[in-house]
């Protein structure tokens, strides 16, 4: 029975996220039932070409991720899918008509990761960041405004802002694992190997930028989607502020993390600001 598959495939794209991330796990809860499950879909996807790509170490990368990418292929045609992650994603994708070449941008992006270490100019660069992030918040754009395509249309600058932001976050905090563990640099025109401060401010302002840009997209998303991404939103300039205070000499040499604590705060700060119309 197709529809008991359907059950178990969004359980195990719930699954995923909540095993891989607490913090978009916790974020996702903050949004409306009715769109949460989607989010949780799209996640699974993103999240299982990335781990193929970053820590599948004792396997064929390169294989697994072509079957992968056939399979996703199969699933957007067949509407269906033996990988109950890719049968999830692809009833998201149908349900909201959510375009193929956000799909397919960042499948570039992914499939860049198995073979290029090196971003050496702006435009491949910001190319990445694109298909990896931007196209990430295009997809959970497109569920939060319904398929609407003029809400979209209005909101999509920011929403890409928003997952560069997040993205650029991410690249910041494990630097040491990308650029160790995974001899990747994606900041071009910077030394990491002598990461010197005025580098590490020009990123800072770049992202606060994006953040900035991202805020004034959170505060017209429809009202399903405007407490959970905040949340989000929130919880990443904090990890921002504390990477701010590292002297960029040691910011290689650790990962900084958000404590529980810190994070129940944030979350609470958030809601009261919700709940009074601030945002």
């Amino acid at each position: 029975m197709k529809s008991l598959f359907d059950i178990v495939s969004r359980k195990c794209a719930m699954t995923v996220t909540k095993s891989y991330s607490t913090s978009f796990s916790s974020a996702t809860k903050m949004l409306s039932p009715v769109i949460r499950q989607d989010i949780y879909n799209i996640y699974g996807f993103v999240r299982f070409a990335d781990e193929i790509v970053d820590s599948f170490h004792d396997y064929d990368k390169a294989i697994l991720f072509e079957r992968f990418e056939q399979d996703l292929e199969h699933a957007l045609t067949d509407k269906i899918s033996l990988n109950p992650i890719l049968n999830a994603f692809q009833e998201t994708v149908h349900k909201y008509h959510i375009e193929k070449h956000l799909i397919d941008a960042f499948m570039k992006s992914m499939r860049l990761d198995l073979t290029k270490s090196d971003y050496l100019t702006d435009e491949e660069y910001k190319e990445y960041i694109y298909g990896s992030a931007d196209v990430v918040g295009l997809m959970c754009l497109t569920v939060f405004v319904k398929g609407d395509k003029e809400r979209y249309d209005a909101l999509k600058e920011s929403a890409m802002s928003l997952g560069s932001a997040f993205q650029k976050v991410n690249f910041l905090r494990d630097l040491k694992a990308d650029f160790e563990g995974l001899s990747r640099t994606y900041f071009p025109n910077t030394n990491l190997q002598e990461l010197d401060e005025e580098s590490k401010q020009r990123i800072i302002k770049e992202i606060e930028e994006d953040f900035e840009k991202g805020l004034e997209g959170i505060h017209k998303l429809p009202i399903e989607a405007k407490f959970g991404v905040y949340a989000a939103y929130r919880y990443y300039k904090q990890l921002l502020i504390k990477l701010k205070r590292v002297p960029s000499s040691e910011i290689k040499n650790s990962r900084i993390r958000v404590p529980d604590h810190v994070k129940v705060s944030l979350l609470a700060r958030s809601y009261v600001k919700y709940r009074l119309n601030l945002i």
